[in-house]
């Protein structure tokens, strides 16, 4: 699956206080009317507890320029905390995280969930969308990248 090029994306959420959030490339849009997403989210993680639980999440499209971010948070460089005091961020109308700076933004309604191996398949009902700027992030061939 490494040869299969795909956009990458933090899909962010909130309990108890505290933000939660992954690196994630699998983000799919399935529907545009209503407009769902999916994102398969790893059955361990605290991001999928954390989305699971409160029925909501947001994805941030990364931006080449965001690439330290993608690793922060697939957890190959220093760890963020759960403030997200170090990571440029605001909340959404739904008052989870939003990674600054990125190409686009959605915030979502958890509607359904599925079991896929050691993944969760979490389907996303979008209530709010943005465009940022910048050129998105690309994995491909274990690599980043970008369209350019």
């Amino acid at each position: 699956m490494a040869r299969l090029p795909a956009g990458v994306v933090v899909v962010s959420a909130r309990v108890a206080g505290e933000f939660r959030g992954m690196t994630a490339s699998s983000l799919v849009s399935i529907s545009v009317d209503p407009p769902l997403v999916l994102v398969g989210l790893e059955r361990e993680s605290t991001t999928r507890a954390a989305v699971v639980e409160t029925g909501a999440f947001n994805v941030s499209l990364l931006t080449r320029a965001q690439e330290f971010i993608a690793d922060r948070l697939a957890g190959r460089a220093p760890a963020i905390d759960p403030e997200w005091r170090s990571l440029p961020h605001r909340l959404g109308n739904n008052g989870l995280p939003l990674v600054e700076g990125c190409a686009a933004w959605l915030e979502c309604r958890l509607v359904q969930v599925h079991a896929a191996g050691d993944h969760d398949i979490c389907v996303g009902q979008v209530e709010a969308a943005a465009n940022g700027s910048g050129e998105p992030l690309i994995l491909w061939d274990r690599s980043f990248w970008t369209l350019r």
